[in-house]
């Protein structure tokens, strides 16, 4: 049996007590199909189509892009306010065969555009929408009022630092498709990296001005999976054909799953520092629950203390732990007043009306083949995921050899993939350090803590944030990607 860890036990148990607090509840229902399927013995996709005996095969990986670029173009969604910068939303084929297609939507810098990084932004869950959260809640240009039906400025959007493209992945997930219903059974790690990767390469030919540009890949969650993962295709593909086909420079990761063990030792340890669980409960889980990744079964005793966890954790918003929940999440006749300084914990709602509206999706050009269900922020098609590294450290110290920017950042208030844990994770790497953890500080406040290790690792957290750093400390994130994209470090204000 395949990683039967107590990672696994404890999804499980926690999924069947929790109280659903929104149409997504966040990326927990992705989760369960994550945890769910590294208990069964699948066999992984196989991606050698990209192998032939002359390197990559691009008449199969690379379709003719002529004249998309123009049909993709939005010229203004519904209830959007004025913009000067441009929008585009659309399909690419990943697997013609198949007819399997990414959606996505990417909008250009506010200014010098022609100059900016191409930065891709990637959800996790696995199963969860880029659209939903990146674009639409956290990052994007535009954040959805509660009428569902308008949209309002988001004054801290990242295409202010470069050109933001979003994707959603894999097929299953929001409005990607695969005419190949046996997609959606068969999701996994490097399926995922394989089909972002060839939706990258017709990407850019629709888009051949960003061929050349400076890239970033980012993303939360379990796209601290995807995130490495792609890289590490990237980086593979370059050097497999000695040619530079993807700029990559680097990528930078929110409380990211990186390493099962660290990330569930971590959570726990979070949960009872917070006050969340009880010293006993604590207590009992590290006597007698099995943390390594081989651990084929657990005791009654780790089982019950699993429970109690379950139980506790129940009535609070675990993605940030002193967050009001939503408790009426109808559409309002007028919209609220929003503020960038209080994320309101309805937004899924909204954003799921305003996805599902016909004049919407019609304005981005999406749904064309009139998908038999509804647009969903998490879950969407997607049923099945046959494989999952238990761990992508390897990956992240494998970037330095190769000169990549490597950031991982951190909410402080989310006990989902806390701070605790991915300080584990890091450690575990055993980096030396170039500098010593330091506050940073933006406006002249303390923004978070910050450590660079040798190879271009920087470890940072952003204070009061949950698990969406963008959507609870909008500024303090554009000011952490600002740094990231520039390669200035986190510096220590003067002040003592």
């Amino acid at each position: 049996m395949e990683n039967k860890t107590i990672l696994a036990i404890f999804i499980s148990v926690f999924l069947s007590t929790l109280v659903y607090q929104t149409f997504a509840n966040k990326q927990f229902h992705a989760l369960s199909q994550l945890y769910n399927a590294k208990l069964s013995k699948v066999s992984i996709v196989n991606t050698s189509y990209f192998e032939t005996p002359n390197g990559l095969h691009k008449a199969k990986v690379v379709l003719p892009q002529n004249g998309q670029k123009a049909n993709d173009k939005i010229s203004k969604l519904p209830g959007q306010p004025y913009v000067e910068f441009n929008q585009y939303g659309g399909y690419v084929t990943v697997d013609e065969s198949a007819g399997r297609a990414f959606y996505y939507y990417f909008v250009e810098a506010e200014k010098s555009k022609e100059s900016l990084p191409l930065l891709l932004w990637l959800n996790g869950g696995p199963g969860c929408s880029s659209l939903a959260y990146g674009a639409m809640q956290e990052l994007g240009p535009f954040r959805i009022n509660s009428d569902g039906k308008t949209l309002y400025k988001n004054q801290f959007s990242w295409n202010r630092a470069a050109n933001i493209l979003f994707v959603e992945s894999p097929a299953g997930v929001g409005f990607s498709y695969s005419n190949k219903s046996s997609d959606y059974e068969t999701g996994g790690d490097k399926a995922t990296a394989a089909d972002n990767y060839v939706f990258l390469l017709n990407w850019l030919e629709r888009f051949p001005e960003y061929k050349d540009r400076e890239f970033y890949i980012a993303g939360e969650s379990y796209a601290g999976h995807y995130v490495p993962q792609l890289a590490q295709t990237i980086v593979y593909y370059n050097l497999k054909l000695n040619k530079t086909l993807i700029n990559l420079k680097g990528i930078l990761i929110g409380n990211p799953t990186l390493n099962d063990e660290t990330d569930l030792k971590g959570m726990i340890d979070y949960f009872g520092s917070h006050a969340i669980i009880s010293d006993e409960t604590v207590f009992a889980i590290r006597k007698y629950c099995n943390f390594s990744p081989n651990a084929d079964t657990q005791s009654d005793k780790c089982i019950e203390a699993a429970e109690d966890i379950g139980y506790n954790i129940q009535v609070i918003d675990v993605y940030n732990i002193y967050a009001p929940l939503c408790f009426d999440g109808n559409l309002t006749k007028n919209p609220k007043k929003t503020s960038w300084r209080n994320f309101d914990p309805c937004s899924d709602f909204y954003t799921h009306a305003y996805m599902n509206r016909q004049d919407v999706q019609e304005a981005l050009h999406a749904n064309v083949t009139k998908l038999g269900h509804d647009w969903e922020a998490c879950g969407g098609a997607l049923r099945g995921w046959i494989d999952s590294s238990s761990t992508v450290l390897p990956l992240l110290k494998e970037f330095a050899k190769y000169k990549l920017r490597v950031w991982i950042f951190s909410g402080d208030i989310d006990a989902r993939v806390p701070i605790t844990s991915t300080k584990y994770s890091v450690s575990a790497m055993k980096l030396p350090v170039k500098t010593k953890w330091h506050p940073w500080f933006h406006q002249g406040e303390v923004a978070g803590y910050a450590q660079v290790y040798k190879g271009d690792l920087t470890l940072a957290t952003v204070r009061e944030a949950g698990h969406q750093v963008p959507s609870y400390q909008p500024k303090r994130a554009l000011a952490l990607v600002n740094h990231f994209l520039s390669g200035k470090p986190l510096v220590e204000s003067s002040r003592r």
